[in-house]
């Protein structure tokens, strides 16, 4: 009798971009080619790629060692930070375990969420700072906000004015919420920067030892549910916050000479946190060089929930603690599917028969 053998369906999609296709279509997919690596902002869906981050940092780059720029907003920046502070496996693992066991409960003050989350930082990467900022391989660069005006403000009434202008401003033209926000790059003063022209008013700082976790701290600190962060060494006065408030998804016009590699949590790339309401989506010419690889739909359907670990599933109804760490713990086991089929498809060059307009 015949057997018939049942293939799983791919556990990952894959998008390119116009130069970044016909690059793979004409090449394959070399780890040499990669200059840059962003990473987005989004909670917890950072953990849910654990095996993906390891597979392309752990293995893939090891084959061709060289200086790459990772620019990082929210958790975009404490995955790469965890990588850069104990290398690919154990400081993603680390990262996982850290998040995964936090605990939050409703209506909890922004101050107590901003401690929780400082706590878990410095047992991240604590003591290892210079390796942060002075890495052999990779250039740090970390995304943030200063915010303007009644933004600064961590009182309700502030707050909530302010968001209600962002979303009005937003609505009118994405560049507008730049009279409520600044953006903020920190990255180390050696080697190549990481420079933006757009509609954003951008400020350069330098990222050091003695800043880098403030700076962290700040890329994280979602307005309303955690303290902005003041009094940064090295920095202007200010309050700053959540770097995903303007670069979610990091849409921004990469000067790379090879390929944008983005592990990302979904198949596209929504600009800012704000723009997701009007489903603004990222600009090709920004995205020409980039290879977005995520989960697909039939692995995000085979999770629990149907999705990656959300911020939310700590509050979620009828979700208790131990059950939360116990799904989160099961995405991320099966994460290890989403890297082995990227090396997978490295080491058969399957890229130009499944790759998909970005």
């Amino acid at each position: 009798m015949t057997q018939i053998l049942h293939k799983h369906p791919p556990a990952l999609s894959i998008r390119a971009g116009k130069l970044a296709r016909q690059l793979i279509q004409s090449e394959g997919l070399q780890a040499e080619q990669v200059d840059i690596v962003p990473g987005a902002a989004g909670g917890p869906k950072g953990i849910g790629i654990q095996g993906l981050d390891q597979a392309i940092f752990g293995e893939f780059f090891a084959r061709a060692p060289q200086r790459r720029t990772l620019i990082g907003s929210s958790i975009g920046s404490w995955r790469f930070a965890s990588i850069l502070a104990h290398g690919a496996k154990a400081g993603t693992e680390r990262l996982g375990e850290l998040y995964t066991n936090l605990y939050f409960e409703k209506k909890m003050q922004r101050q107590e969420v901003s401690d929780i989350c400082r706590g878990m930082l410095l047992d991240l990467v604590q003591g290892k700072e210079e390796e942060l900022v002075d890495h052999p391989d990779y250039h740090l660069a970390v995304l943030s906000i200063k915010a303007q005006h009644i933004f600064q403000s961590d009182q309700v009434l502030p707050l909530l004015a302010s968001v209600a202008g962002i979303i009005g401003a937003t609505a009118v033209a994405r560049k507008h919420s730049r009279h409520f926000m600044q953006r903020v790059i920190s990255q180390p003063n050696i080697g190549k920067q990481f420079k933006v022209e757009d509609d954003f008013l951008t400020h350069y700082h330098s990222l050091t030892a003695a800043n880098v976790l403030p700076w962290l701290i700040a890329s994280a600190s979602i307005p309303g549910v955690m303290a902005a962060i003041r009094d940064i060494p090295d920095a202007p006065q200010g309050s700053y916050r959540d770097g995903g408030l303007i670069d979610y998804h990091i849409d921004l016009p990469f000067e790379s000479q090879g390929i944008v590699l983005y592990p990302h949590f979904t198949d596209s790339i929504t600009p800012g946190w704000f723009d997701k309401l009007f489903k603004r989506r990222a600009n090709p010419e920004n995205q020409a060089r980039t290879l977005l690889l995520s989960p697909s739909q039939d692995y995000l359907q085979s999770l629990p929930l149907g999705r990656l670990p959300d911020r939310k599933d700590f509050t979620l109804k009828g979700l208790d603690q131990k059950q939360r760490i116990q799904m989160w713990n099961q995405c991320i086991s099966e994460s290890q599917r989403l890297g082995d089929e990227f090396l997978e498809m490295v080491e058969k060059q399957h890229f130009a028969q499944v790759i998909q307009d970005l």
